[in-house]
């Protein structure tokens, strides 16, 4: 199996237990080849925690949930040393956390205090942790999915923007049309069928491995980006650094605009579109699909566009309106 098929069986296994969250699917995957971490929103129950579960149960990888909870402290998610008697002696062992994984689900990731968001850093950007002073690097495949619930506020610790930027993209989960709902409702009740049937077994799953994650990223490397298109995508970086630049109305609805890891993971994941698509090289529309997800958690909106009910997308749309688009 090339890895263009095992990532389209990898969709294709994940689109049957998840109905409806085609972008939603498609998102993960982009992050999964991209290798950058995805943070994941929506009322609740939309299937967030599910595709997690999903993209793991069909990668032949080892999955890690970690429920954030206020009272969580850092050593829960990183481990710790413990001590152990080794030939009649003390001796002091680590005891790694649910940190080492391959796929970790962040579940509620808002829920913990910014002690225990932090302990992630260093995970999510240097691909290692440091306890006692040893360092400990993290998987070769390895990506942090975490979710967020916008509606509840109490009791929850808002992300930093420092931790907020280390997230590749933002991926926003919206309601399934009603047509895929009664999809879900015929998958659920399958499902509790399958369960108390004699045997219950799990329908045969084709299981990705590793291996061909890292050559599709391989692949994902060699797609070309043109000057020009280099040159697209740092002009929407730029809009959102200097709005007024661009639009007065724009002006006054961006108080910060993207740090550089915008323009990275904009580059980077225009790439995976691209191979997605199945082209060698990457076209404006690939830049344009991916804007949103990058660049909608990297700016800060103004208290002017709170006012208005402005949302970070529909600055996105105004950015790439304004922005000249590449013959």
């Amino acid at each position: 199996m090339s890895a263009r098929e095992a990532i389209k069986t990898l969709q294709a296994q994940m689109e049957t237990s998840i109905i409806g969250q085609g972008e939603l699917i498609r998102q993960m995957i982009v992050g999964l080849l991209a290798n950058g971490h995805l943070l994941l929103e929506s009322l609740p129950g939309l299937a967030k925690t599910r595709a997690v579960k999903s993209m793991a149960k069909n990668l032949d990888a080892q999955m890690r949930r970690i429920q954030f909870t206020p009272d969580l402290l850092p050593s829960d998610i990183t481990g710790t040393e413990v001590l152990h008697q080794q030939g009649g002696q003390n001796v002091f062992q680590f005891q790694p956390g649910p940190i080492f994984g391959n796929v970790i689900l962040a579940d509620e990731i808002n829920r913990a205090p910014a002690k225990v968001q932090a302990a992630l850093l260093e995970a999510m950007e240097e691909r290692q942790i440091t306890v006692a002073g040893a360092t400990h690097k993290m998987p070769d495949l390895f990506i942090v999915m975490a979710t967020q619930n916008p509606i509840e506020q109490e009791g929850t610790y808002p992300l930093p923007e420092a931790q907020l930027d280390r997230f590749l993209m933002k991926v926003l989960v919206d309601y399934p049309d009603r047509d895929s709902e009664i999809g879900v409702l015929e998958l659920v009740r399958g499902e509790e069928v399958a369960a108390v049937t004699a045997g219950g077994a799990a329908a045969d799953v084709t299981l990705i491995e590793p291996e061909r994650v890292f050559e599709a990223r391989k692949e994902i490397h060699g797609v070309h980006v043109a000057p020009a298109i280099e040159q697209y995508i740092m002009a929407i970086v730029d809009a959102t650094r200097h709005p007024d630049h661009y639009d007065k109305t724009l002006g006054t609805w961006i108080q910060i605009g993207s740090s550089p890891r915008g323009g990275i993971a904009l580059e980077r994941t225009s790439r995976v579109n691209a191979w997605l698509e199945g082209r060698p090289h990457v076209t404006p529309d690939d830049v344009r699909a991916m804007a949103h997800g990058v660049l909608r958690h990297r700016i800060i909106l103004s208290y002017d566009a709170s006012a208005e009910g402005i949302h970070a997308d529909q600055v996105i749309d105004k950015i790439l309106e304004l922005v000249a688009v590449p013959a």
